[in-house]
């Protein structure tokens, strides 16, 4: 069939089955003309594709269950994490939206919402955006380390988006918070932060 044919039978525009082609999702068998020819197993890969996506997973993800699909000794522990992985991010995304959506709420209520041209939700605007900050931090040394630095800084900013690499001790985080108070989050975890 012809990518027409498989866009409608997968419910993906042309557009995007030729984008997930170009990422190596999909390898369609080429006629002599240097049409693509679509098959069953090609519309199955679609679907799966389509699906995944529907669920949010991120393109490196997608090509890993991919993977994990076709791979027939796989041990589904693997799919399992994967999808645990996702989930946990997805919930940091929704923390941080909720923590917007706070934001908002909370200053639409100090808005007088008159004539007035005074307007805290300008106001707040105008700041500075949140910076990514990096430091290197002692005594971190297992997976456990890493989530209890990661909650602590995410308990006081839920916006934040914290990234710790346990080889180099380091710790970046891009955040709204100052420097100094990542430090005294990570110090009373019980690390020691370099100065």
């Amino acid at each position: 069939m012809n990518i027409g044919e498989a866009a409608r039978r997968s419910g993906l525009s042309a557009k995007m089955i030729r984008h997930y082609e170009e990422e190596g999702l999909l390898v369609p068998r080429r006629l002599a003309n240097g049409y693509r020819d679509y098959d069953g197993q090609d519309l199955a890969v679609l679907r799966f594709i389509r699906h995944a996506r529907a669920l949010a997973f991120p393109l490196e993800d997608v090509r890993r269950l991919l993977a994990l699909w076709r791979d027939r000794g796989r041990a589904s522990a693997d799919v399992r994490r994967i999808a645990l992985d996702h989930v946990a991010a997805l919930e940091a995304k929704a923390r941080a939206m909720q923590a917007m959506a706070h934001s908002l709420r909370h200053l639409a209520a100090h808005c007088h919402g008159d004539g007035r041209p005074d307007c805290p939700i300008l106001d707040e605007l105008e700041k500075p955006m949140s910076e990514t900050l990096t430091l290197t931090v002692q005594g971190m040394d297992c997976g456990h380390c890493a989530r209890a630095v990661t909650e602590a800084i995410r308990a006081a900013d839920p916006a934040a988006e914290v990234a710790v690499d346990l080889p180099t001790g380091t710790v970046r985080a891009t955040t709204a918070l100052p420097r100094e108070r990542v430090a005294a989050l990570i110090t009373e975890e019980g690390y020691t932060v370099a100065a």
